[in-house]
């Protein structure tokens, strides 16, 4: 299994000079120079790029999203949910996102840049602040040595500081959720690391709501006399958004001491008229630290009396008092430094912390406030950031521990290849910084609007939403939709398995919606024809979009009528099973019953010739939006009978012997038609409709026998597919998807001719979705192709994140040549099923009979009792929640 990794690490690193390893650096993650260029500039997919048979056959789309366009940026002054005009343009430089989920996030970039915020709810502004710095300062006898802004960049402005650090003597490393930075000091003999440490920690649902990062400085002095060591972090009052200038910010210092442990700082408060915030950068205060402070400086011009008083005596001036509000036009920063001495072939350390408190937020609607879900533990005053900080910088390395008990099972397994551990972690950056909220229910809030489960509704309030909170992440930072719930069927494994309690959260949100309606009347862009924004009993495309009111009004997406698509409705009852099979949470199963029976009865409509099997109507009617499939189709109908599947098993469960009855008897006459009008010998046809490409071959075929291996299905009385077919057609979409598609070293695009030559028939067949080649991967690995499954998802990792320079803002989509579309977007988070897979796998065949995918010591750990309701500790790679 395993592969060589050596090659695309020593590209990225190829530019290094130095041979300094850096302090505690791990040797899994994602590793660069910080002097790497990558060859290879992308462009985002825009309208200009569509073919010119796909403009003659979308000729009215682009019409009907012109003219809505214009009327959304020009009259309503607002961002549309896709904006395909002006697609992101590809920034090679992102890094490991600061703090936890649903406070908010500020990214950090590979070389140590500030350079993508999403402090207002599910709104991104991509902004290097240029003064958002950290500096060190080396004193020799009283002398300083050496002063250096730890930045490879030479900007036009703050030329009063010493810029142009030379980036090949540093490199990054990224293993989510912890960062390192290692500088090793041209001519002075002393190397720097820095450790970016975020509260990501499964199980938890405390911590991992906060929105702090603590960033330890580790010093080592290889010379042979002491040195004094200060580092000097200064930071903007804002985000480099246009408000920065509004007026009225200010900075003041703080010391706080509780419980035996003193921190200090600066706090920068951010005054707007909605959604203000206070910035907070603290230090550890300790015996042997010297903590000192500039409250406020301009960061424009050349800022040389900052310079000045840092390299006079390693330390700030440290007034005393608050700012003054700035005035219109005006920018403010703050300064903050620590110093130490490191003995002579020494080690030392200095902590910093970085928080932001946004308590209370409103989506771009301005109706209503919304409680953010730290606050339960910090309060909603405004006044939590220097608390955050202290309890940052007092609980970080229980946050490191608790970290590494639950990434070294798969860190030190060596049957995985180094690119997949990378991969497995690195991907989750999307469930912080996928524009994330967590959040309180509010006391008014009734969940299924007044419906009560007696009558085919919920709770008001579901416990699990009252203690746990509400919790949305975009489709991806350019697809503006919360919780789009056909793209979250792939990513919720990382959810489901890491986080259960959000990803179980969000299923009863989604299910309140689902026995509600929106009669209103829109129009939607592909057919030109109204409907209304939300029928009674499907389930939502979304839950709506942050420049509106998300939750309040519902599908946000208005390309298609979703209540027309054909996966949505499965993709609920797939995933309340799969749930309720890693979680045994009874009473979640109960619950969601009633709701999966209404959206079933809803989806037999489809059946509209009557032999047990779905049909799409002619058009792009499921995920793949773009790609029209007509009849009984390979995805569909695949998720459909595997949805029928699973409701046989529940009813079994439930004793609800009369639905079960049903159920089968549309599987066994479903399975028949699907083979008949879809098998042909080797894999399953992409649709049944009889066009010219109705038998390209379809990467995201076997979603439904995916689906039902996650759950514990797929064999005896409760199988939809029979097994045979499917390794069949695996092994064809290896065949051709993979193998035949960019020299086998791009993934699987997600459609190809039997002859070898990609689907081009619209803009979706000939891209590569690198969450759907996750997905695909995870079924290989269940049908007992892991080789394959694996070498499928490398192709994927490699292109993104060593080839393209997408680090940390996976796209959906790819083409082998040329172009990208939508970065950073949420489907890629599926990789965490193929570790599921990994694990039933290992499970199911045991160390006797293949090398354990575990690292063997793992076994033989103490586990804790598996309690109703808990995710089974021998399933998932998680940690218990301490809280």
């Amino acid at each position: 299994m395993e592969t060589s990794d050596s090659s695309s690490t020593t590209e990225l690193m190829s530019r290094y000079v130095s041979s300094e390893p850096g302090y505690g650096v791990p040797t899994e993650g994602w590793r660069i120079c910080l002097a790497h260029e990558f060859k290879e500039k992308r462009k985002p997919f825009q309208a200009k790029d569509v073919s010119l048979s796909n403009i003659m056959e979308h000729i009215g789309l682009g019409v009907r999203y012109l003219k809505w366009w214009y009327k959304k940026t020009q009259v309503e002054k607002k961002a549309p949910f896709i904006d395909m005009f002006r697609a992101l343009p590809l920034r090679q430089i992102y890094g490991v996102p600061l703090g936890g989920f649903g406070g908010g996030t500020i990214t950090r970039g590979w070389r140590g840049e500030f350079c993508r915020w999403q402090l207002n709810p599910g709104m991104y502004h991509y902004k290097t602040v240029i003064a958002n710095q950290f500096t060190v300062c080396l004193r020799r006898g009283g002398q300083t040595v050496y002063q250096q802004v730890l930045s490879v960049e030479r900007p036009p402005t703050l030329q009063g500081w010493n810029w142009g650090y030379c980036g090949e003597y540093a490199f990054y490393h990224a293993l989510y959720p912890r960062a390192w930075t290692v500088y090793h000091l041209p001519g002075q003999n002393v190397t720097l690391t820095c450790r970016q440490v975020s509260p990501v920690i499964p199980h938890d649902y405390k911590d991992s709501s906060l929105p702090v990062a603590v960033l330890v400085w580790d010093i080592e002095n290889k010379n042979d006399y002491d040195l004094e060591v200060s580092i000097m972090f200064t930071m903007t009052n804002g985000s480099g958004h246009k408000d920065d200038k509004s007026g009225g910010h200010w900075n003041e210092p703080f010391h706080l001491e509780k419980e035996g442990e003193a921190v200090s700082g600066v706090l920068l408060h951010h005054c707007t008229p909605f959604n203000p915030y206070t910035l907070c950068i603290a230090a550890h205060e300790q015996a042997d630290r010297e903590v000192s402070y500039q409250t406020a400086f301009s960061p424009r011009g050349t800022c040389g009396a900052l310079w000045s008083d840092l390299i006079t005596d390693g330390r700030l001036d440290s007034p005393t008092g608050s700012s003054p509000p700035t005035q219109k036009g005006e920018k403010v920063a703050a300064a903050l430094a620590v110093g130490c001495k490191v003995s002579a072939h020494g080690h030392n350390s200095l902590e910093f912390s970085l928080s932001w408190d946004m308590p209370v937020i409103t989506f771009g609607s301005r109706e209503r406030e919304h409680i953010r879900r730290y606050t339960r533990f910090f309060g909603s005053e405004g006044d939590a950031a220097p608390s955050l900080c202290h309890y940052a910088l007092t609980h970080y390395r229980d946050w490191e521990r608790r970290i590494e008990a639950w990434q070294a099972p798969i860190l030190l397994d060596s049957s995985l290849p180094s690119w997949y551990k990378s991969a497995l972690f690195n991907e989750l950056y999307f469930v912080a910084d996928g524009g994330t909220v967590w959040v309180e229910l509010p006391e008014d809030s009734d969940v299924s609007g007044g419906l009560r489960s007696e009558d085919g509704g919920l709770p008001a309030q579901p416990s699990v939403i009252k203690e746990y909170g509400r919790f949305a992440y975009l489709e991806g930072q350019e697809y503006r939709m919360y919780n789009t719930y056909d793209v979250h069927f792939y990513a919720s494994f990382a959810l489901i398995m890491l986080w259960p309690k959000l990803a179980l959260s969000l299923q009863y949100d989604i299910a309140g919606s689902v026995v509600q309606q929106d009669s209103t009347e829109r129009l939607n862009l592909m057919s030109g024809r109204c409907s209304p924004v939300k029928t009674r009993n499907v389930v939502p495309h979304d839950i709506g979009d942050p420049d509106d009111e998300p939750w309040q009004r519902v599908n946000a997406y208005l390309i298609h009528d979703t209540a027309d698509w054909k996966d949505l409705n499965l993709k609920f009852v797939l995933q309340v099973y799969r749930d309720f099979h890693l979680t045994q949470d009874r009473q979640y199963l109960q619950d969601m019953w009633p709701i999966c029976q209404a959206v079933m009865e809803s989806e037999m409509k489809f059946d509209q010739d009557g032999d047990g099997l779905i049909e799409n109507s002619g058009y792009a009617d499921q995920t793949y939006d773009g790609w029209t499939v007509t009849g009984p189709s390979a995805y569909c109908g695949g998720l459909w009978l595997a949805s029928v599947c699973v409701m046989c098993k529940m009813a079994r469960l439930l004793d609800s012997n009369s639905v079960y009855e049903r159920y089968r008897d549309v599987l066994d006459r479903g399975s028949a038609a699907f083979d008949k009008l879809l098998w042909n010998g080797q894999y399953y046809n992409y649709d049944s409709s009889g066009r010219d490409l109705s038998n390209s071959v379809m990467s995201d075929q076997c979603a439904g026998q995916w689906f039902l291996r996650a759950s514990g299905l797929g064999d005896g009385e409760y199988q939809a597919f029979p097994v045979e077919k499917v390794r069949s057609a695996l092994k064809s979409v290896f065949d051709l998807n993979v193998l035949r598609f960019a020299g086998g070293q791009m993934g699987a695009v997600n459609g190809m001719r039997p002859e070898g030559v990609p689907d081009r028939s619209s803009v979706q067949s000939d891209e590569v979705w690198v969450g759907v080649v996750y997905g695909l991967a995870a079924t290989m690995i269940h049908e007992g192709m892991v080789e394959q499954g694996l070498r499928t998802a490398e192709g994927c990792y490699r292109t993104v994140w060593e080839r393209l320079g997408m680090a940390f803002q996976t796209p959906e989509a790819y083409c082998e040549k040329g172009i990208f579309r939508s970065l950073a977007y949420m489907r890629p988070l599926s990789i965490w099923a193929m570790q599921l897979a990994l694990d039933l796998r290992r499970d199911q065949v045991g160390p006797e009979d293949e090398k354990p995918l575990q690292n063997p010591t793992s076994q033989d750990q103490e586990q804790a009792p598996t309690t109703k309701n808990e995710v089974p500790p021998e399933t998932l790679h998680d940690v218990s929640n301490t809280h």
